[in-house]
């Protein structure tokens, strides 16, 4: 028996026989030829049967089995320069076929256009497309770059609890549960817990499931995401810029290291990300609102939508407009820092100069996709504090272990969140944050 190999590694074994264990993904047959791509989950491999040089047995399997069966073939491996698949340039010589299971139904997915609700509603399928699979990919090298880095850099990690009694970034958008008796909340963010426990590691990051009841229907939306928080002792609003720049810029690189042949079957124009480099742009929000206004006065519009740039009055957050034409200025992410005290969380910390902004800052991505990474200075101010929550007409026998953390040894601190699937949208130059997950929750769709 041939050595079983996966097809990612198909390139060290030219000219060996050897066994791919997997599924057709299409076929096309000429008369005595047929050709078969087989995937097997790490790659797609052109597979190629000659009457001549199998049994009749072998040949027939090969004329008959169908879409998305499971099969082993065994066979030469051949460098080709013409061959298709993932990677390309190789294809194998096909010496034995044996049929796993044979597909008897016509397969839902047809190589034809499919609306959106179709493909929705058969997303347990519609990831073995090449481009789902593609997609998924590099978020599992996203999701690995941001853990290695992160591992790297003197940051450990704290598991946050998903029940949670409060609200961290607003009390509109919680999904309540019942806790023994006791109203409860799916995590919005583990950063109110990730605040206790730097005063004991110094660094430290979570990373999980996060949970948004935002009534929005936007590309950017999605109601069940993963975030991946750090938060740092003695670092203050700029020094978290810093260490949000080299972090993103890592990611990038490595995906375009690692997972080249996946963005090219996703026709990522992989120049947009190869000077992803520090330092990143920084503008205040201020500067951002003039720019956003002069652009609005003179009819600009923005890219890629061809919307007029709307107007922003001063004190209001910026909305999927602003962010993108922001970012359209400048050739990799922007920071725009400084929001109004306002518009931000209770947590976050004034500027003293100038009471009305806080040390916030929000990463945009250019080519239309906004806002990747929220985060800021939070306040070591126990009186400040108390004044927000009651501002904001928060429980405060909830907040009160939150206000302990600056009764003992409370110091500046900062941190980031930094969304996978918006991540994932960007890197990969997705137009729906739906693709950027295996089964996304949308609103209204929670199945499969």
């Amino acid at each position: 028996m041939a050595d079983r190999v996966a097809i990612e590694r198909i390139a060290e074994h030219v000219g060996q026989e050897v066994t791919i264990k997997g599924w057709l993904y299409a076929k096309t047959g000429k008369g005595k030829l047929q050709f078969l791509q087989v995937r097997d989950g790490t790659g797609i491999l052109q597979c190629v049967v000659f009457r001549k040089e199998v049994p009749l047995e072998v040949f027939e399997a090969a004329r008959d089995v169908s879409q998305e069966s499971s099969l082993i073939v065994t066979g030469t491996v051949r460098a080709d320069d013409r061959a298709p698949g993932v990677p390309g340039g190789f294809e194998l010589g096909i010496a034995d076929l044996q049929v796993v299971q044979l597909v008897t139904e016509e397969y839902p997915i047809a190589p034809k256009e499919h609306g959106v609700d179709f493909l929705m509603q058969n997303r347990h399928l519609w990831l073995r497309s090449s481009r789902q699979w593609a997609t998924l990919r590099v978020r599992a090298t996203i999701i690995k770059a941001v853990r290695d880095w992160l591992d790297d850099n003197g940051f450990i990690l704290m598991d946050t609890p998903i029940l949670t009694p409060a609200a961290c970034e607003g009390t509109t958008t919680l999904f309540e549960t019942d806790y023994h008796g006791t109203p409860a909340y799916l995590s919005q963010s583990g950063q109110l817990y990730n605040e206790a426990t730097i005063m004991a590691f110094g660094r430290v990051y979570c990373f999980g499931p996060t949970f948004r009841a935002e009534k929005s229907k936007t590309r950017r939306h999605i109601q069940e995401f993963w975030m991946v928080e750090p938060e740092m002792a003695y670092v203050d609003l700029w020094g978290n810029m810093e260490v949000q720049e080299q972090f993103v810029s890592y990611i990038v690189q490595t995906v375009l290291r690692d997972r080249r042949p996946e963005l090219d079957l996703l026709g990522r124009d992989v120049s947009r990300l190869e000077g992803i480099a520090p330092p990143f742009p920084r503008i205040h929000y201020d500067e951002a609102v003039a720019m956003l206004n002069k652009a609005a006065e003179a009819g600009e519009r923005v890219p890629p939508t061809d919307e007029l740039v709307p107007a922003l009055e001063w004190g209001e957050d910026f909305g999927a407009p602003h962010e993108t034409y922001v970012a359209a200025q400048f050739d990799r992410p922007v920071f725009v820092h400084h929001y109004p005290t306002q518009a931000k969380a209770f947590y976050m910390a004034q500027d003293p100069e100038r009471p009305e902004v806080c040390r916030s800052a929000d990463l945009l991505a250019p080519e239309g996709y906004g806002e990747i990474i929220g985060g800021g200075e939070r306040s070591s101010d126990l009186a400040y504090l108390e004044r927000q929550i009651e501002r904001h007409d928060l429980p405060r026998e909830a907040y009160e272990w939150y206000l302990d953390l600056r009764r003992f040894g409370s110091v500046p601190h900062s941190g980031f969140g930094l969304g996978i699937e918006r991540a994932v949208m960007w890197i990969c130059g997705l137009q729906h944050i739906r693709e950027t997950i295996p089964f996304p929750r949308l609103l209204g769709r929670m199945y499969p």
